[in-house]
């Protein structure tokens, strides 16, 4: 898939998307607190989307602020947000994140890429999608989807989701690095799969070299 090719299949992406669930950060997004987009996006690391979606709502009842999420144990935190993924690990981290945002940025979240990398347990895609949903600034979110998809079309070819964001900022022209993210998530969710993905179902097949499917329904 060259650029020619990839403005028409983001056109396809959006109205095939608009029949799927947008990702539950997305939604948390439409409430303007950059806080919860980026509690939300912590929680929803190799996590369900569903799980990650009662796992907010559960734990911003008790505290949607980090001082009031300072107060609380890591005992609380792990039994508000439980089962998501990894969940003493995450509430470590958010304590200590929100932590450092009371007191090293007076109760605010950063809004740099190089500040949010300093917080526990933000990686790229975490601080990528902050800045995007958060703060409506300019980056690109690449998780597995991303990653697995663009290597699949042949648009990129890259080892691992840090070296996609790489070649993505250096290929993919900025009008689509808000939004690739929030389109790749529920395609690959929905049709292309891992693992035998619908390709006889995928409007964009054409487009697709198909890089690595061995098995297509």
């Amino acid at each position: 898939m060259d650029n020619i090719n990839i403005g028409k299949a983001f056109n396809i992406l959006r109205r095939m998307v608009s029949a799927w669930q947008e990702p539950i950060v997305g939604r948390i997004a439409r409430e303007h607190e950059p806080y919860k987009v980026l509690i939300s996006t912590i929680l929803s690391l190799r996590t369900k989307d569903s799980t990650t979606d009662a796992a907010s709502r559960k734990l911003f009842l008790i505290a949607d602020r980090p001082d009031k999420m300072i107060k609380l144990s890591i005992a609380e935190i792990e039994k508000a947000i439980f089962p998501v993924g990894f969940y003493h690990t995450k509430a470590k981290n958010i304590i200590e994140a929100s932590g450092i945002i009371t007191d090293r940025y007076h109760g605010k979240v950063p809004d740099t890429l190089d500040e949010l990398l300093k917080l526990p347990g933000v990686g790229r895609k975490t601080a990528n999608l902050v800045l995007i949903l958060g703060f409506d600034k300019m980056g690109i979110c690449v998780d597995t989807h991303v990653h697995r998809i663009t290597n699949r079309w042949g648009y990129v070819k890259t080892k691992n989701p840090d070296e996609t964001e790489m070649a993505l900022r250096e290929k993919l022209p900025r009008k689509y690095w808000k939004e690739i993210n929030n389109l790749l998530v529920p395609y690959g969710q929905n049709l292309c799969m891992p693992v035998s993905p619908f390709c006889s179902k995928c409007r964009i097949a054409s487009f697709c070299e198909k890089i690595s499917v061995s098995r297509s329904r």
